[in-house]
């Protein structure tokens, strides 16, 4: 149980990346949070900025830089009351470095949390495929977390990267789903399982919204979900024993 009287956190959930994902997440951060009354849950804040530029625009060179929304937002949610800022998009965690010491507030880096997750999944996961929008495979983000944990990643090909991945991403944020979102999204993730992938990352906040688990025959690593739940237990880390 968390109790709001034994802990000062309160989270800052940085958002509108894009609002459906943000809205998710905090379902997410809700069901996951134990609790049997509105009083046992998390205090949050939740800044959804949905104006803050294409992330995967800016780092193609297509757009501008996100990063003054990303502090802008980071400020507002501090000025709010936020003790720890939560960023519920994969792509914009490539802008992290940029506002990290201007917040003036930890930022649970959600990327790292999914390496770190992988390392706890049984069996082994050696090889992981992922997911994500092009901004995110070609920022590097999540190779450079699974090197540290010396797993493998596998990424679509350009065609399917372009055709499947970012093609179900875009529909799902323009409120279009269903079967045929669903379908490209596991083609594109049964691919990656036929050249080795042992679990599957949806490596972008929309594609959780467009493939279900069950459409996947590995493990699909959902990374709002493990950013909630280590959101969760920093709080009851925070409520001490």
């Amino acid at each position: 149980m968390i109790s709001p009287s034994g802990t000062t956190e309160v989270i800052g959930i940085l958002g509108g990346m894009g609002p459906a994902a943000t809205a998710d997440f905090y379902a997410k951060l809700v069901s996951m949070t134990p609790g049997r009354s509105d009083q046992d849950h998390l205090t949050a804040v939740i800044w959804s900025d949905p104006t803050i530029p294409d992330r995967t625009e800016a780092l193609l060179g297509n757009g501008p830089d996100p990063t003054p929304w990303l502090l802008n937002g980071s400020r507002v949610l501090r000025e709010a009351g936020a003790t720890v800022i939560a960023i519920p998009c994969n792509t914009a965690h490539a802008f992290v470095p940029r506002i990290a010491d201007h917040v003036g507030l930890p930022i649970i880096h959600m990327i790292g949390e999914v390496a770190r997750h992988l390392t706890t999944v049984r069996p082994a996961v050696r090889t992981a495929g992922l997911l994500a929008t092009t901004g995110t495979v070609r920022a590097g983000l999540y190779q450079e977390w699974l090197d540290r944990y010396g797993i493998r990643l596998v990424l679509p090909d350009e065609d399917a990267q372009h055709s499947e991945v970012m093609a179900a991403i875009r529909a799902v944020k323009a409120g279009i789903g269903g079967a045929a979102v669903t379908a490209s999204l596991a083609r594109a993730a049964r691919r990656l399982t036929d050249r080795g992938a042992e679990a599957i990352i949806a490596g972008c906040t929309e594609i959780p919204l467009g493939l279900p688990a069950d459409a996947v025959d590995v493990p699909l690593i959902d990374p709002a979900a493990i950013l909630a739940g280590a959101l969760v237990r920093r709080a009851r880390a925070a409520c001490g024993p």
